[in-house]
């Protein structure tokens, strides 16, 4: 007998969100949550900041100038948020949908993977190294974090973001590692499109409805 999908509730927050702001509310909802809170996944934009992982070495700042740098709980390395990237927050009990932290990622990829399908572009994974690639240029990044058996953070999709900030780190840990954004191999594609379609794909690859 198959298990029923579980309920997603998906929120599209408008505006520019806080990163403290947001990652103090992900992590409210999750200390809060109860066994049958339904699961979310928050589609949003963040305005300019760096942030370092729980793996996160300093030196992989290398001109950070005015964009603020914080310190967070997600796994991985430093990255770069900002206007014109898509992050999509999962809080997601993984006892209950019965997925270990290994296989979510999979899943995140490939929903990434069969997003940029739809518009002609091929994309992969790497073995080690989480996130999306487009010819070997990084265009989404993952990271997350385990708390009381439920996860929180997600992933961040590049649209039509400025790549400049992305000069001023080494990305994810990676010297030299270069970025992509879709705008660059879909033109005209916009932010709000790609939200309502990853709200669509991701559901599918978690076994959830909306």
């Amino acid at each position: 007998m198959n298990t029923p999908p579980c309920l997603l509730r998906i929120r599209y927050l408008p505006g520019l969100q806080d990163y403290r702001a947001t990652w103090a509310a992900m992590r409210a909802f999750t200390d809060t949550r109860e066994a049958d809170t339904p699961d979310e996944l928050w589609l949003l934009e963040h305005p300019p900041v760096f942030t370092l992982g729980q793996a996160g070495c300093p030196e992989h700042l290398l001109a950070p100038g005015e964009i603020p740098v914080i310190q967070t709980d997600r796994g991985g390395q430093v990255t770069y948020h900002g206007p014109g990237q898509l992050v999509a927050y999962l809080l997601l009990d993984l006892h209950r949908a019965g997925i270990g932290i290994k296989r979510l990622v999979n899943r995140l990829e490939q929903a990434i993977i069969e997003l940029l399908a739809t518009h002609g572009v091929a994309a992969e994974r790497r073995a080690n190294a989480p996130g999306v690639y487009i010819a070997g240029s990084k265009i989404a990044s993952l990271g997350l974090r385990v708390r009381h058996g439920c996860c929180y953070h997600g992933l961040a999709l590049n649209v039509d973001l400025d790549l400049e900030p992305f000069g001023r780190i080494n990305p994810c840990g990676y010297v030299g590692l270069t970025v992509t954004r879709l705008v660059d191999h879909v033109p005209g594609i916009t932010l709000i499109e790609t939200a309502q379609a990853l709200g669509e794909i991701l559901p599918r690859h978690l076994n959830r409805r909306d």
